[in-house]
This record gives structure tokens, C-alpha cells and sequence, in this order.
């Protein structure tokens, strides 16, 4: 069946001839004249004088000599109409203009609603409560319409007003002097909005009578479908006055079915408003044929590119026989897949290369250019709250490929920031590097210069890239559109800064440039008329293709699930005609059975995962016409093959290499502590990651304080809270505990500082004095305080167990030692240095305890000693591991044998006591002993196989106990 444009050329011809040039032929868009351009050139078969080509847009606006007002021009009025009108009101509060902007984008979507469907302003903004003045002063309404205007009145009746109520109703009340008054400063200044022009067109108002030239039929408007009020007026005067003839795109099975929202529009034109369509509206191109439809069920926005290369076999074939593609499109309902899409797509086939168009252009949001174009808004952002920059948007600018930071450069710059856990960096820091980095962090002095700063930076950047010679195609025309759009801005701005002098705050200025870079796109290569064609359903209009492939046809989607924001509500929407969501809905409709009915081939794509912006469904046209069309659906689910890497027994040998770093801790050169002896316990291949490999986790800078280092901020409050006890006397009482407990809120905000920014390479007093003075500019956010309440709760509890162990003898606080132990291994005695920081060790009642705290979930029970240190088993008590390794310590330093390990598991400790408990009941007197004993015999038993050359490093056979290990995907687990 021929394209649709391909009839309209043929009946053109036949009606015009030769004369054909006279005409003036009018899309609704740009895309469809190529098209057209192509089928009369085939008809004709010889040079011809072309007829005018207009968009609709640009047609309108030769009906007036005034300038058509962008948005920066028609905010500004409107802005300055409504601060007049406030102080005419005697209201002394004015709204900044940054405030101001999002209600303006909705005020200025109202007015032009309201101008293209020709309604009466001050009608539609008229007070009106009383059903009385509704039946007398709107007898033109229907019953339903006059219910809508009731019940929207009904819920505004004097005495019910609440706040939001009153301030929607003064609002509601400027809104007719704000609409003449805006309309009326903007043609003072010779300027009109668009929809202004509509209006005028539609009224037959306009200055200038641009159609006067195209008496006998020669206005040609092709492929419209829903109207506005104004140009439905226009065009009907126009069919009246034998200017203008209409082509609509139609077909008699959504046409005739009332029911079909696809229809709604075209039967409104045809026979409400009565436009004459040229071509018949009986066809029905969607009955002809049966048709095979492929819905592919996809997971995750990604697939659904990945899966165009499988059905773009037949294309393939195509290229590979030097064929040109001339009817595949690939239409993009949701348009975020462009990206994917272009990364997926081969640009050649066996050295052929693969034609590729697309309609829709590149957008800068999608660009490099554009994430460091937002970064410096970001930076001048942060700059204007303070002067300092948050070390991840300092990180965020390292890492830009357009920065040209060297790779030798950029991680001094980014190790000194970790080094010193900057989370808010100075900028003089950064800008004293020079180059680019002393343009980028500077701050702005002058609202009035942020887009000249801006331009400036940008053209220092473009012109390193030209130097270089590795800028892009692409990329030269992003940042040719980017520039030229601030220079247009700035000119808009300059006009209007010096009158608002310091009222215009630079947040307004900086979200200003956002919104206008966001919208900028450049066109890609391409043939429009070969090769593979890829558009959205916007740009799909009038175009017909026998190959089409939708992607992203989500219910949702297409059709969208929400409108445009409006101070107008929806009954009275509905009362004044203007658009609402099933205008929408019919429009969504009328692009998607349009584009299918004339296609040959159709695969529709849809992704089935569901988050916050997708809902998992196919779209309900799908479902509609496989009900009712009669074609022929096939489903399919594409799975795709998720490939986990095949368990592995992961061994690491003790080579040369490994053994010197073992050497190194029976030498006395490296310690052993409590945690490195428990990592080989649990899972021996992550020692040797961690302690002879040396592979960490990357260090970074944290801004706040996160609930995992509640533990270092709890041990540093107790540390500070004993240690100031201490100094005075080490003799600890219940008076002297409740006495210092006011102290502790101020040791934990402490506790915070030390974790945030204190240096534990620094001696301790050094350290102590940065910390205090840290600690007195901390402001705690949300999560802080969160846990500041846990460290808080958790310190109570310790205290009220100490309470009850009151009075004891502070011996140590945070006492570090290490003492020499020996063992077996590889046939020969062996000495190594067991080293430990020991949290506290207090005296009570004529015997030792050894405290440690723990804010996990440890336990207090184990099974057995032999248990424990046994690596392939799931009852490792690592908490009672670390405990005896410290007792061990101690006794030797102190030459006592008698230390007892007291466990203080702050979330159990309440419940379960403070001593272990093993088979043999609580770990003390002489079960302690014994258990002592049976620990240096398991110590020295895998120590000897720590340090027997022969047994590799493997991981345990019980995957809880490397459940957390950071080092998994190392030994294929």
C-alpha cells in the first residue's frame, strides 16, 4: 500500500499541474517535507518549481510584524506585571524571582492554553459560587458542564476557605488583570507569544493578511490531527474562503468507531468543525491485510536496544548484498533509549557500512559537555553557601574527561584531599593549581557576569580541544549550539539585570542555565529518505514505513500517565474545552495506529521490570489491537543468559615472594594482631589478600559520619570519659561515674570529629587537640544524629553495668603491647610477635579484668576452643578469640596469670551478662584456666600451619564465614 504522502503527492499533481508552485504546503513539522519533495520529484520525472514549505508555526507567524517572544522575554514581563500588580494590591512581601520562576513556567502555560482554545480569560478566572449567576450568565453551557463549574466552586464557598484554599483563591483573582496586562506590556515592547497569535489568527484579527495570496485552494494543510480552537477557526474560514484544502492521514476502522480515542480528533475536524479531507475516509488500511505482529517482553531499559541487532536481520541481509535499506524505522517511544540504541547498532557489517538516520537529534544532557557544564553550576552553587566545595564534586571535576587533568596529576590531587579527609575542600586550594582548575573554582563575583564566566570557561575548554585535536564531530557542534544559546541568554539577562540590580539571586541564574542547556540538541548525519531511520512517535508523523520497530512501548509511556501542571483545575477544564489527560491519551492514540497502518512488518518492545519510573506493562494499545485488529500476535520473552563466573577452588601457593612477606612476621619485622589472626581463622585466602598481598579497599573521603563507625566513636568516648577520670585518680566510684556522665554528649561529638578527621598517624596529644578543636564546628545532620542517639544509648548501657561493678582501678586505657610467642612450623622452632591494643584493664576486687567493647552482634556463648579455631567450621566465636589473645597479652606484659576477658556486647549485655559461657559454664576461675591452656595449644596448631610453606592459602569451605569479605570476586565466590 503506498505511503501516505505519496497519495497526497499524486493529488496534488492531479489538481494543480504546473501550477503547483503557487501553493503553500503546511505540515505540523519539518520532517514529513523531504518526503513529499521525493514523491513529486518521482511523478513529475523532470525539474520543477517547488511550493512553499511552512511549518505551521512559521506560516502563523507571518501574520504579524511583531517578534515572537521567547521565554526568557515573556517570563520577565510577566514578572514584572505581577510584582505591579502585588504593590498595587499594597502587598509590601514580594516574591523573589528565582520563587517566581516555576510558577511562571505554569501561569505562562495557562495563557497560552487559554489563547489556542480562544477562551475568555476574564470569564474563566471570574468568581463564581453562586449556581444562580452560573445558569444565568453561562446558558451556553451543558448541564454536565455546568455541574463541573459547580462542584469546583462548591469546595471554595465562603467559610471553608483554608490557607492553601485562600492563597489558590488571590491567586486565582490576579490571574484576568495579569493576563491583559502581560499581553498588553509585551506588544507595548512589539512583542507577541505565539498563542497570542493563534488567538488573533483564529478571531481573524491578525495585522497582516497573509492567506490573501492563495485564493483557489491553494493553502494546503497536510496531516494535522488535533486542533485548537483557534486554528480549527482559521482553517474553516480559510475552506470557506476557497483558500484551503485539507489532508488528513485517516482510516475508516478507528474513524467510524466512536469508541476508538485514536479517532477523536479527526472526527471532530470532519464532522464537527467540517474540514473537507481530500482523500477518502472510507479506506480501512489496517482490515486489508492480516498482519504479524512480534511483542518481545524484554528486562531492563538496556535489552531493548541490544535486542534491535537480532531483529535487523532482514536490514542486514540488505547491506550485505549492496541493497539500500529505504522503509525501516525504528521509533522510539520512550527516548531515553537513544543512547543504547547508538552504542548498539554496528556502524559497519563486514567492512559495508550500515546508513543510520536520526530525526531526533543529539541532545547536550547526553554529552560530556553537559555533565561539566551542571558540575560548575554545582560548584558555583556550593560556593555561594560557603567557600568551600564538597570534596565529591572536587572529585567529580578530576575525574572529568574534558578537564584534561593529567593521569599523573590527578591522583596526587585526590590522594593529598583523602589524606587529609577534606569532605569540604577550601577552593583557594584547588584554584592554585592553575589552568582550568583556577577558572572553574573561582567564585563568581557578580550575578551580572555568570554567563559571561561561563561562555569564558567554555571557549577555554574548546579551544584546548581544537589544540589537541581530539575534539569530536559531535562535540564541535555542541559546543558551537551551547555558546551561541548563552550568548542569546546573556543578551535576554543584560537587558533586565541592571533594573533588578542586586534582586536577582544567582541560584535563579544558574537554574536559569540549566533549563536552557538542557533543551539544546544538534542534528546527527544522515539520509532522511534512506538507510535506517530513528525518530520518536512525534517525529514519526505523516511518515509511513513498511518496517516498523517500537521500543519503549510501556503503558506509561505511551500513553503518558500525567499532564502538564496547571493552576486550572480539571472541571474547569473540561467546562471551557481546554485539553485534559484524555486529549492526551487520543493523540498518544491516533500517532501509534497511524504509524502501524500502513506497516508491513511490525515489532513492538517493551520492558518488563518495574521501578519508580516504569511500571512493567506493555502499553494498552498492544493489548487493545491484538483484541480487536485480527492480526496475528506473537509473544515473545527475551531471556537473557545471566553467566555467574563457575565456583572455583581458589588457591594462592606460598611462593618466594609470599614466604618473604611471612618471613617477615617471624623476623619480628611485622606483628601479628587479634584481627589479622581471626581473618586467617575464618577464611585464610582473605589474610593473604589483606596481610601479604597489601590489597585494601580505596580510601575515600566522608562527608558524614555513617552508622558503621559507631563503634570507633563509642570507643573513643569511653577512652576520653576514663582517661579524664583517670588523671585525677584511677579509683573509680559510683559518685565519681555519675558525676562525669553530663560529659559524655560532648566526648561523642568528639568521637565524631576523630572519626571524620582525626590522623592516627599523629602523636596522641597532637591528635587530641586537633580533635577538641574540630569537634566545637561540627553540626550533626540527620544520619549523625541517629547515631548519636545509638552511641549515647549504648554508653548508658556500659555505664550502668560499670555503675554496678563500682568501685574498680583503672590500670589501662587503650594499652597497646605485643609480646613474643613461640611455636613449631617447618620442622624448627618459630618466635612471633603477638600484638594487641587492649580497649581497658581494670582491677576489682583483687583480680584482673580485661574489658573489650563491642557494638555488634557478637556472642557470648561458643561451643569450644578447638571450634573456634577451626576454619571450615561455622561456630568461629571470633569476639572470644580476640578476647583471650588480649588476656594472653596482658598476662605476659604484666607477669599476672590470673586476667579474666570480660565481653561488653552493648546490644546484649543487659540480657546476657559481660562473661563467656562454654560448655564448661562461665568463662572464669578454673574452667578460664583450662580454656586459657586449650587456646595457646589451638594458637600454636595454626600458627604452624600459618607458616608451613607447604599448604596453600584457600578459602573456607563454610561460605558464612567470608560472607562480608570485600575480597570474594578474587577467589571466585
Amino acid at each position: 500500500m503506498n505511503p501516505f504522502l505519496q497519495d497526497v503527492a499524486k493529488d496534488l499533481v492531479a489538481k494543480f499541474g504546473e501550477n503547483l508552485q503557487n501553493c503553500a504546503i503546511v505540515f505540523n513539522n519539518k520532517r514529513p517535507t523531504a518526503y513529499l519533495q521525493k514523491h513529486l520529484a518521482d511523478i513529475y520525472q523532470k525539474p520543477f518549481w517547488s511550493p512553499s514549505f511552512y511549518t505551521v508555526s512559521e506560516f502563523f507567524a507571518e501574520a504579524t510584524s511583531l517578534k515572537i517572544a521567547d521565554h526568557y522575554t515573556q517570563f520577565f514581563t510577566l514578572y514584572d506585571c505581577y510584582i505591579q500588580l502585588l504593590k498595587n494590591e499594597g502587598i509590601e512581601k514580594l516574591p523573589s524571582i528565582a520563587k517566581f520562576h516555576n510558577i511562571a513556567r505554569i501561569i505562562l502555560g495557562d495563557f497560552s492554553q487559554i489563547d489556542n482554545d480562544l477562551v475568555d480569560a476574564n470569564r474563566l478566572f471570574t468568581e463564581l459560587e453562586d449556581i444562580a449567576v452560573i445558569n444565568q450568565q453561562f446558558d451556553f453551557l451543558t448541564a454536565e458542564q455546568k455541574a463541573f463549574l459547580s462542584q469546583f466552586w462548591e469546595s471554595y464557598s465562603e467559610g471553608k476557605f483554608k490557607k492553601q484554599q485562600e492563597l489558590f483563591i488571590r491567586m486565582w483573582h490576579r490571574m484576568p488583570l495579569l493576563y491583559n496586562e502581560f499581553h498588553q506590556q509585551l506588544k507595548t515592547k512589539d512583542f507577541i507569544t505565539m498563542a497570542r497569535l493563534y488567538k488573533n489568527i483564529g478571531e481573524g484579527t491578525n495585522e497582516i493578511d497573509f492567506t490573501a495570496k492563495y485564493t483557489g485552494k491553494k493553502l494546503v494543510f497536510i496531516g494535522f490531527n488535533a486542533l485548537s480552537k483557534a486554528e480549527a477557526k482559521a482553517f474553516k474560514r480559510w475552506q470557506d474562503e476557497d483558500k484551503a484544502i485539507f489532508y488528513f492521514d485517516t482510516d475508516s476502522y478507528y474513524l467510524e468507531d466512536e469508541m476508538q480515542e485514536s479517532g477523536l480528533f479527526l472526527r471532530r475536524n470532519l464532522k464537527q468543525i467540517g474540514l473537507i479531507n481530500q482523500l477518502l475516509n472510507e479506506t480501512s488500511f489496517i482490515k486489508t491485510s492480516t498482519r504479524a505482529v512480534n511483542v518481545f517482553k524484554v528486562q531492563g531499559q538496556t535489552a531493548q536496544a541490544k535486542i534491535v541487532t537480532e531483529l535487523l536481520a532482514k536490514e542486514k541481509e540488505l547491506i550485505l548484498n549492496n541493497q539500500a535499506i529505504t522503509s525501516t524505522a525504528i521509533i522510539l517511544a520512550d527516548e531515553s533509549l537513544l543512547i543504547p540504541l547508538m552504542q548498539t547498532i554496528p556502524s559497519t557489517i563486514e567492512d559495508k557500512k550500515v546508513d543510520v538516520n536520526i530525526t531526533m537529534g543529539f541532545g547536550l544532557a547526553n554529552s560530556s559537555l553537559y555533565g561539566l557544564t551542571d558540575l560548575w553550576l554545582t560548584v558555583q552553587s556550593e560556593l555561594s553557601a560557603k567557600k568551600t566545595i564538597k570534596y565529591q564534586t572536587a572529585e567529580a571535576f578530576l575525574s572529568h574527561p574534558l578537564t584534561g587533568i593529567s593521569e599523573i596529576m590527578r591522583p596526587k590531587i585526590i590522594d593529598a584531599l583523602i589524606k587529609e579527609q577534606l569532605a569540604e575542600v577550601p577552593y583557594q586550594r584547588l584554584t592554585r593549581q592553575g589552568g582550568l582548575l583556577a577558572k572553574f573554582f573561582e567564585p563568581i563575583d557578580s550575578t551580572a557576569n555568570t554567563v559571561t564566566i561561563l561562555n569564558e570557561l567554555l571557549d577555554y575548554v574548546l579551544h584546548r580541544e581544537l589544540a589537541s585535536k581530539s575534539l569530536k564531530k559531535i562535540d564541535a557542534e555542541l559546543f558551537g549550539k551551547t555558546i551561541q544559546e548563552l550568548n542569546r541568554l546573556q543578551d535576554t539577562l543584560q537587558h533586565h539585570i541592571d533594573k533588578y540590580n542586586k534582586e536577582i539571586e544567582l541560584s535563579f541564574v544558574l537554574s536559569l542555565i540549566q533549563k536552557s542547556l538542557a533543551e539544546i540538541a544538534v542534528p546527527l548525519e544522515g539520509d532522511p529518505l534512506s538507510g535506517i531511520q530513528i525518530m520518536g512517535l512525534l517525529e514519526s508523523r505523516n511518515l509511513n514505513f513498511d518496517r516498523v520497530i517500537i521500543l519503549g512501548l510501556n503503558e506509561g509511556i505511551v500513553p503518558q500517565a500525567s499532564t502538564s501542571t496547571t493552576f486550572i483545575p480539571d472541571s474547569l477544564r473540561r467546562v471551557y474545552g481546554l485539553p485534559v489527560l484524555e486529549n492526551q491519551d487520543a493523540i498518544s492514540a491516533y500517532m501509534f495506529y497511524r504509524l502501524i497502518q500502513r506497516a508491513q512488518n511490525l515489532d513492538f518492545v517493551y520492558n518488563s521490570l518495574t521501578d519508580e519510573s516504569n511500571s512493567g506493562e506493555p502499553s494498552r494499545f498492544i493489548k487493545q489491537l491484538e483484541y480487536e485488529s485480527g492480526f496475528n500476535f506473537n509473544h515473545q520473552e527475551l531471556q537473557l543468559a545471566v553467566k555467574t563466573e563457575l565456583k572455583r577452588e581458589e588457591v594462592v601457593l606460598k611462593s618466594e615472594k609470599v614466604q618473604e612477606v611471612l618471613n617477615k612476621y617471624l623476623s619480628g619485622q611485622k606483628y601479628l594482631s587479634a584481627s589479622a589472626l581471626t581473618t586467617y581463622i575464618s577464611n585464610p585466602i582473605d589474610f593473604f589478600y589483606k596481610y601479604v598481598a597489601g590489597i585494601e579497599e580505596p580510601k575515600e573521603v566522608e562527608e558524614t559520619v555513617e552508622a558503621y563507625k559507631v563503634g570507633l566513636i563509642l570507643h573513643y568516648a569511653m577512652e576520653q570519659f576514663y582517661e579524664q577520670l583517670r588523671i585525677i585518680s584511677p579509683e573509680i566510684t559510683v559518685e565519681r561515674i555519675k558525676d562525669k556522665r553530663k560529659d559524655i554528649p560532648e566526648l561523642i561529638i568528639e568521637g565524631f570529629a576523630d572519626s571524620l578527621y582525626g590522623d592516627k598517624k599523629e602523636p596522641k596529644e597532637i591528635r587530641l587537640t586537633h580533635v577538641k578543636r574540630l569537634a566545637k564546628t561540627i553540626k550533626l545532620n540527620g544520619m549523625e544524629k541517629i547515631v548519636f542517639a545509638i552511641v549515647n544509648e549504648y554508653i548508658s548501657i556500659i555505664l550502668k553495668q560499670d555503675t554496678e561493678d563500682a568501685p574498680f582501678t583503672l590500670i589501662g586505657l587503650e594499652q597497646k603491647g605485643n609480646v613474643e610467642f613461640s611455636f613449631e612450623a617447618n620442622g624448627k622452632n618459630q618466635h612471633i610477635k603477638l600484638y594487641g591494643i587492649i580497649d581497658r584493664v581494670d582491677l576489682k576486687n583483687g583480680g584482673y579484668r580485661i574489658v573489650d567493647y563491642k557494638t555488634g552482634g557478637d556472642k557470648l556463648k561458643y561451643s569450644s576452643i578447638e571450634e573456634c579455631f577451626d576454619t571450615d567450621c561455622g561456630n568461629i566465636n571470633k569476639a572470644l578469640i580476640q578476647t583471650l589473645f588480649y588476656t594472653y597479652v596482658y598476662e605476659q606484659i604484666s607477669k599476672n596469670e590470673n586476667v579474666e576477658p570480660n565481653l561488653y556486647v552493648v546490644k546484649s549485655m543487659s540480657k546476657d551478662g559481660i562473661h563467656f559461657t562454654g560448655k564448661g559454664g562461665l568463662l572464669r576461675n578454673e574452667f578460664l584456666a583450662s580454656e586459657k591452656q586449650a587456646f595457646l595449644n589451638a594458637l600454636r596448631t595454626k600458627l604452624k600451619e600459618l607458616f608451613d610453606y607447604s599448604i596453600p592459602f584457600r578459602a573456607s569451605q563454610n561460605s558464612g564465614n567470608y560472607v562480608y569479605s570485600i575480597y570474594t570476586t578474587l577467589f571466585g565466590r
